[in-house]
């Protein structure tokens, strides 16, 4: 390999958007992609969730995020009602 074809790969290597990830949800089990450079489905949703079992969970599907981030909210409110 030449230094010019060398130093070409590596720059497209580097500026390259990273492959999504393709994972099964953490809690049903569904299959979906992850964009780790960002442009993943999850940072257009209105919400994040703690990430208190990351050590545990991988990422969930959109379903599986949208139910979580309604039980959290839900709890909240009770919680603040309930003092």
């Amino acid at each position: 390999m030449t230094v010019a074809s060398w130093i070409t790969q590596t720059t497209f290597m580097q500026t390259r958007p990273p492959l999504p990830r393709k994972l099964a949800c953490a809690r049903c089990g569904t299959t979906f992609e992850c964009g780790l450079d960002g442009a993943c489905w999850c940072a257009a949703e209105p919400y994040c969730l703690p990430m208190t079992w990351a050590w545990v969970e991988d990422c969930l599907c959109p379903a599986c995020l949208r139910k979580a981030a309604e039980a959290l909210a839900e709890s909240r409110r009770v919680a603040e009602r309930d003092g």
